[in-house]
């Protein structure tokens, strides 16, 4: 029942655990090999983000959904993706505990939190988190102008990253009916600007996803910006 059910579906129902048990279902058909280090990468992000909630949930459910979204919509099997997948916010947020510092700037921090990603996971998947990691801000800068600028120029960089960002795009932006309405105006606002770029890049040649998994996205993103506007034009 799992295997057919709506990702925020198995969240309302079955929380954490239910997310779980889908991510090691979609990893039946993966190597040994593989299913052990997203087991890993799974691990640690459980660590890191132990104390870490997203209003009414675990913050791990929204990376479960990120992965699984991946695997099972846009029919990736790239285990550093995946990996990268679920570590994708281990640096922004925790960068002193991944990298075992306890003091550094925050350059610093996140340059040696990337260096203990590549160790334990391989370099492809530290430079894929690296390109999902906001820099540090500019106090003097909008702080949503400065993301959706970071957004658009690593991704342009970075093909494989997109798809990361357009997973954990699409579990914010269309999974913001699932928070409070004050979460969901912050997001809206926050997101809503983004919609057209996103478009434009899931849509390139160099995209590395099938026709029927862009076309996924897109129809995504239209929900996405449908309840946007609904939250923002009402």
């Amino acid at each position: 029942m799992l295997l057919s059910m709506p990702l925020h579906a198995i969240t309302e129902v079955y929380g954490e655990a239910g997310l779980r048990e889908r991510l090691l279902l979609e990893l039946e058909s993966f190597p040994a090999g593989e299913r052990e280090r997203l087991v890993e990468a799974l691990d640690l992000a459980a660590k890191l983000h132990a104390n870490d909630r997203r209003v009414r949930e675990p913050y791990l459910n929204h990376l479960l959904r990120v992965a699984i979204r991946i695997i099972k919509y846009y029919g990736v099997r790239d285990v550093d993706v995946l990996t990268a997948a679920l570590l994708h916010d281990a640096v922004e947020d925790h960068p002193a505990e991944l990298a075992g510092r306890s003091a550094g700037t925050y350059q610093e921090l996140t340059d040696a939190a990337i260096a203990e990603l590549a160790r334990r996971f391989g370099p492809r998947t530290a430079e894929l988190v690296r390109s999902v990691t906001n820099p540090e801000y500019d106090r003097d800068r909008d702080r949503h102008e400065q993301y959706r600028q970071h957004v658009a120029d690593s991704l342009e960089r970075d093909p494989w990253a997109r798809v990361i960002k357009v997973s954990d795009f699409t579990d914010n932006g269309v999974g913001v009916v699932h928070t409070t309405p004050e979460k969901a105006f912050k997001a809206a606002v926050k997101y809503r600007p983004l919609v057209p770029k996103l478009r434009e890049l899931v849509g390139r040649p160099d995209t590395p996803l099938s026709i029927a998994a862009k076309d996924h996205i897109l129809d995504q993103l239209d929900l996405a910006e449908e309840r946007f506007a609904a939250i923002l034009d009402d």
